[in-house]
């Protein structure tokens, strides 16, 4: 069986939208959720354990620092995201869940634009990256059942 690292998400409840898996605040929008996606990302590749610097997040999207600084406000507000002292964010519990989710479904989507219809990798990745926000918990529920029934793992 095929593996595709980098970031499990739990158990989703079908129709649900990754707020409500995640237990968080409001639906993001598809800005707001590549400003989550992007801070869990760093997280990960860093050890985030002290959080992530907002210009590290506006290198990663390619957006400004006030750009970023708006979102991390929005994101605060809904309760996806705390600031230390020192302006380093951290995810909090509901952001960390609702990042995997939005994360995950963009590797999938890549996964199966690159594998099974042979799209040349950057395209996927930005493909996928427009198209991960589109998709309700069940319909990527459903696609991630489909690839597994393929061999294909979607799993950290």
């Amino acid at each position: 069986m095929e593996n595709i690292a980098e970031g499990r998400v739990p158990g989703a409840t079908e129709g649900k939208a990754p707020s409500d898996v995640a237990g968080g605040g409001e639906h993001l929008s598809k800005s707001n959720e590549d400003y989550i996606e992007s801070i869990y990302r760093i997280m990960r590749e860093e050890g985030g354990e002290r959080g992530v610097r907002s210009v590290d997040v506006a290198e990663q999207l390619d957006v400004s620092k006030a750009s970023v600084n708006k979102a991390v406000t929005t994101l605060r507000n809904a309760g996806y995201v705390e600031q230390n002292r020192y302006g380093r964010i951290q995810l909090t519990d509901s952001g960390v869940s609702y990042a995997r989710r939005v994360w995950r479904c963009h590797r999938m989507l890549r996964s199966f634009l690159e594998r099974d219809l042979g799209v040349d990798p950057k395209t996927a990745d930005a493909e996928a990256c427009l198209m991960e926000h589109a998709l309700s918990a069940d319909t990527q529920d459903r696609w991630l059942a489909y690839l597994e029934k393929q061999g294909i793992q979607v799993e950290e």
